[in-house]
């Protein structure tokens, strides 16, 4: 518990340090529609700039279901440090908002603090994402597959930073499956 409070303390000063710089960029664009319940179900993070808590993962990947009261829950794990590193796992629940289509929500991981999640980019297969924040503190390139091709890689960084993000800050997560069984 003390980790997830760590975390959302974490996001809270993140977002305070960083709040100056957001204002100088343009308004974040998201896609024009998420079919919500096409994009439930999991994505292997590929790469991201990180929260603190993501810095040393391995194996990242986030799944999400649709709850009866329509909010989303998240599951987000990965290993820390290594391929057989602990197991570590986060259940933050999505709330999408009426506006944006089904592209923006709001990520709750600890109450009342709820972080922005703004999906900018989703091909029309629902393959490849790219989710991300007005701040341009934190993003993440996603894809049902735990590897993409070089190509697809190098077309979504492009895309990263069209959105204003730095590249160079972008971490590429580690992903090896099967995942030993444990």
């Amino acid at each position: 518990m003390l980790s997830v409070r760590r975390f959302a303390l974490s996001c809270i000063l993140g977002c305070a340090a960083v709040s100056g710089c957001a204002h100088d960029l343009p308004p974040l664009t998201h896609v024009e529609h998420v079919d919500v319940d096409r994009f439930m179900g999991p994505w292997y993070v590929i790469a991201s700039i990180p929260t603190f808590v993501e810095k040393n993962a391995f194996n990242a990947i986030e799944s999400y279901e649709r709850r009866p009261d329509g909010r989303v829950q998240t599951t987000f794990r990965y290993r820390k440090g290594s391929f057989d590193g602990p197991l570590k796992t986060m259940h933050p629940i999505g709330t999408v908002h009426a506006e944006g289509a089904g592209a923006i929500w709001d990520m709750q991981f600890i109450w009342p603090i709820k972080a922005e999640y703004v999906i900018a980019y989703l091909d029309r297969d629902y393959q490849q994402t790219i989710v991300a924040r007005s701040k341009r503190d934190y993003v993440w390139i996603m894809a049902r597959t735990p590897q993409i091709s070089a190509q697809d890689f190098d077309a979504l960084v492009e895309r990263v930073a069209a959105l204003g993000y730095a590249p160079g800050n972008l971490r590429k997560v580690p992903q090896q499956w099967p995942e030993p069984a444990r």
